[in-house]
């Protein structure tokens, strides 16, 4: 079970426990009412406006900050399709005699980034993968650097090796901020504000005999919208928010690049 599957499960749980804890608000608040007068009863309208405020400001902060990372990767997966592109075209400055080792290298490394995207549906799967393209990157270094050791006048090693360098350290940057989330414990504060506002909210219905469960459902499911859709965008390889197109560039050229090597 992945990641996301397993937060829109307890987006699930959260759902039910803001009704429970609405519905144990109203009845501390007919208790209350009991207790006390309507004239005279304890208001609370400043601690509901703060806990409100801190569930708002923590919920914008939380969807800001997962809608930046989801911008950062596309683009990385853009930057990244431009540097397999750049350095399968740079191949041709090498010796004739030395591309066609070079080419197949380049060209299975490819493959193998463009089969991450859907290695990544397991978390075994995808590290497995990202360690198969990392484990060849030495062997494309030495085999180009062997091929332009007796260069002397050609542009091969001052351009293809830096483009070689680019493609593999923005694979590592990939790495890296695939596996970069939010702390869990922003989630569980969260979890635990939206169980508190629904508590009020569940308390100023207290001068009726009965919780609005319309109302309270709607609350509960909007909050719980708004977290999947957080993890949504956190996770773009699941859900409805996804990174397929801009992915498709890596895939398109490993296509292309494996028929040009059958030509």
């Amino acid at each position: 079970m992945n990641h996301y599957t397993i937060a829109v499960f307890c987006c699930f749980l959260l759902f039910w426990a803001n009704l429970i804890s609405a519905v144990f608000g109203h009845r501390m608040g007919r208790r209350q009412l009991k207790r006390h007068r309507a004239s005279t009863a304890p208001r609370s309208g400043n601690i509901d406006a703060v806990i409100l405020s801190l569930l708002g400001l923590l919920t914008a902060f939380t969807f800001s900050a997962a809608y930046s990372r989801y911008e950062s990767r596309r683009q990385l997966i853009v930057d990244e399709a431009n540097a397999l592109g750049t350095a399968w075209l740079r191949i041709h400055l090498l010796p004739p005699n030395a591309q066609s080792d070079v080419r197949h290298l380049v060209q299975k490394y490819v493959s193998s980034r463009a089969g991450l995207w859907s290695a990544m549906s397991n978390d075994i799967s995808a590290i497995r993968e990202n360690e198969n393209g990392i484990g060849q990157q030495p062997l494309i270094w030495k085999t180009v650097v062997a091929a332009t050791n007796s260069e002397t006048h050609g542009d091969a090693r001052k351009l293809l090796l830096p483009a070689l360098n680019q493609m593999f350290d923005i694979a590592t940057t990939r790495a890296i901020a695939i596996q970069s989330h939010p702390p869990i414990v922003i989630f569980i504060i969260l979890g635990l504000l939206s169980l508190a506002t629904a508590w009020l909210t569940g308390h100023g219905m207290a001068q009726s005999d009965k919780p609005q469960i319309s109302q309270l459902a709607a609350y509960s499911a909007l909050a719980c919208l708004v977290l999947i859709m957080i993890f949504d965008i956190e996770y773009p390889r699941f859900g409805f928010v996804r990174l397929d197109v801009p992915h498709q560039l890596i895939q398109n050229l490993a296509e292309q690049i494996q028929l040009e090597m059958h030509q």
